[in-house]
């Protein structure tokens, strides 16, 4: 089930109508557990069993290593819950990858080796609620919280169906509070909740699927050798699909959570305006770079001993962060390409950050120009499905091919160029606020007005069905 399906609209009116009833609060959030579990089943309900035992298994090991009488019983009950949360995320998502790994690296010695066929189904959004558990158990492991006092909110936090599959990824210590406090449909931010909705389907369905999609796929999904001009139009189209993709999904999650009375974290903050790359990531996918940070980087030492192996840190996190988003050595390229830019970031602020011309207007465009260009360059991994497409890709846009077999027209270079345009400018004129604040300063006639054509292109949209790019990982 997606948000841009009148499935789902039926299903949130169904809930949302059971949910404004005077029914008593544990019955509502019992309510929200099942309409979690019917929402997460429509893909496939047996890996309903896996959400169930992750649940049960966290909530049972953070008690024991909560009131555990040595530190080496807490340690014991830590791996426990790690070995199973990132056991079942490495059978479900890596096992095909180090298999197909194993094959390759026999193959450059000289050893042919067929293995069984695995066929594996990689389970919707497992790469998500597995961190999500597993902060609740570091939390507990660090004394940075105590158990929950409830299992029904501890299975509503682990299953809440607005932000299950893609995120935004929720801590416990933000979203079980929330639980003690009875709630109902929130008329007084309804307005704002449906705004967001609409907002988040719009880039969804007209944006990333309608106008960008096309030329991606165009390019990127091709075998013919692509011109300069279709190679650097694909990549940007590329740039504007998964951020409308992505940010289109959490936007739709917060709105839909708020209409049920809970807040969820930002997870983008016009990320295209970003001055630097650290800066890019305090704006990109924030719920997963700052779960790196706390979770990953800041446990391997941090920046606390030194140049050396604060860079290493750096590295090693982003490269972990690039396998999580897939498994496959692309992916490892885009999250080590991401881990270079913060540590040449670092080396360049101590060399140059005391220029003056880096704090002008035009010092501050060009490196916003700069980081746009070199996220793009790492994008180009993120998408390409082998080395060997995105190499092309590369050299195409420096006119390095001798020849090329897919173009792109000129309705499709104008297309994604306004598109990618207005992106930008959007992001550059928000960068400094927040949507709901530049929501309020906007007349509340031209707000209606805005929503009503957003509207109307969703409902006549004539694009092709495509998932939410996110729910592969």
């Amino acid at each position: 089930m997606v948000f841009n399906s009148y499935t789902f609209i039926l299903f949130l009116a169904v809930v949302l109508a059971f949910y404004s009833s005077p029914i008593r609060w544990k019955s509502k959030k019992i309510l929200l557990i099942g309409a979690s579990y019917l929402f997460y089943a429509a893909w496939n309900p047996p890996f309903v069993i896996l959400i169930w035992f992750s649940t049960l298994v966290d909530w049972l090991l953070a008690q024991r290593i909560a009131y555990a009488t040595s530190i080496r019983l807490r340690k014991f009950f830590l791996i426990c819950s790690l070995s199973v949360n990132l056991g079942l995320l490495g059978f479900f998502k890596y096992s095909e990858f180090l298999v197909n790994s194993f094959v390759d690296m026999a193959a450059m010695i000289g050893v042919a080796y067929q293995p069984l066929e695995m066929d594996i189904i990689l389970p919707v959004g497992i790469s998500f609620y597995t961190f999500q558990t597993l902060s609740y158990t570091l939390d507990i492991y660090k004394r940075q919280m105590k158990p929950w006092h409830s299992f029904t909110d501890y299975a509503l936090y682990v299953t809440f169906f607005p932000q299950l599959v893609a995120g935004p990824i929720v801590r416990a210590h933000d979203f079980l509070p929330q639980c003690d406090t009875p709630k109902s449909v929130n008329w007084s931010k309804m307005g704002w909740a449906v705004s967001l909705i609409i907002l988040g389907i719009f880039q969804k369905v007209v944006l990333a699927d309608g106008l960008f999609a096309p030329v991606v796929e165009k390019v990127y999904d091709s075998t013919a050798i692509v011109s300069s001009m279709a190679a650097a139009v694909g990549t940007l189209a590329f740039a504007g699909q998964i951020f409308c993709d992505f940010a289109g999904y959490s936007t739709t999650a917060i709105g839909v959570a708020m209409a049920l009375g809970f807040a969820l974290p930002d997870n983008f903050r016009f990320p295209y305006a970003a001055i630097g790359f650290s800066d890019f990531w305090r704006r990109w996918h924030i719920s997963l770079s700052s779960w790196l940070r706390d979770y990953l980087y800041i446990s391997m030492g941090g920046s606390r001993h030194g140049k050396v192996k604060t860079y290493r840190n750096l590295a090693l996190t982003m490269l972990i962060g690039g396998l999580w988003h897939g498994a496959s050595w692309t992916f490892v390229v885009w999250g080590g390409l991401h881990g270079s830019y913060l540590v040449l970031e670092r080396l360049a602020n101590r060399l140059m950050g005391q220029w003056r011309i880096w704090k002008t207007m035009l010092g501050r465009l060009f490196l916003a120009g700069v980081t746009f260009g070199l996220v793009c360059l790492a994008w180009v991994f993120f998408r390409a499905s082998s080395f060997d497409k995105a190499f092309e890709i590369i050299q195409a846009t420096l006119f390095l091919l001798p020849y090329a077999e897919i173009y792109v027209s000129r309705v499709d270079v104008a297309l994604v160029g306004v598109g990618i345009t207005g992106l930008l400018f959007m992001h550059a004129m928000l960068r400094n606020t927040t949507l709901e604040d530049a929501a309020a300063k906007v007349p509340d006639l031209l707000k209606a007005m805005v929503l009503g054509i957003m509207l109307t292109l969703i409902i006549m949209s004539p694009g092709e069905d495509r998932a939410f790019i996110y729910f592969q990982f």
